[in-house]
């Protein structure tokens, strides 16, 4: 299934250009399942190889960015801060978060949202997540584009540009993220294990 992902990915390049680079960003936001080290390396493959320019494809995927996450941003925000804590009140008990581990979460991001956002958008798995508390919490549109877009801009200029740098190689890149994202795993589940053992265990 990733093989013939990955076939479909590259088609979509080969035939849109910055168009298709655009496109597939925009998707890979709301459905994070297209991986964004197949489409970004090899939009920088194919900018290297023919007339496209490297800079262009690093601004179309850094377009598509801001536009998927603005989508994420304002599902979260439809569904909105009440919903979540009604949520919260009913079926947190399931899952050991109470309502006020909600609360202080929110209050953390609401100090911490501008770095939040800037840092969350150059960390695998946590690049579309990141989206959502914003909306939750309904931050200031222009400085979470803002924020995003830079953030985006350093994620795209990396892969697109190691893309290009790698040329026929360029599925290395591939590897690499996965060596980073297999990181973020382990420094997630660390969190999660000490949040049980502080919020659960040693109450238990």
């Amino acid at each position: 299934m990733f093989n013939s992902l990955a076939s479909w990915v590259q088609d979509v390049i080969e035939q849109l250009g910055y168009l298709g680079v655009a496109l597939l960003v925009v998707a890979e936001n709301v459905f994070p399942p297209i991986p964004s080290e197949i489409v970004l390396p090899f939009a920088g493959f194919v900018a290297r190889r023919g007339s496209d320019s490297v800079v262009i494809m690093i601004l179309a995927a850094t377009v598509g960015s801001v536009v998927g996450a603005l989508i994420m941003y304002w599902i979260a925000a439809v569904i909105g801060d009440d919903r979540l804590h009604a949520f919260t009140r009913k079926f947190g008990k399931w899952v050991q978060i109470r309502e006020s581990d909600l609360t202080k979460a929110e209050e953390w991001f609401d100090r911490h949202a501008m770095a939040a956002v800037l840092v969350g958008r150059c960390v695998p798995l946590i690049r579309s997540v990141v989206s959502i508390p914003a909306g939750f919490r309904r931050m200031k549109l222009v400085p979470y584009m803002l924020y995003t877009f830079l953030g985006s801009l350093v994620w795209n200029i990396a892969l697109v540009g190691a893309g290009a740098l790698l040329g026929d190689n360029w599925e290395r890149v591939g590897s690499y993220v996965g060596v980073f994202q297999w990181a973020v795993i382990a420094l997630v589940a660390v969190a999660v294990a000490r949040f049980v053992w502080t919020h659960v265990l040693k109450k238990a």
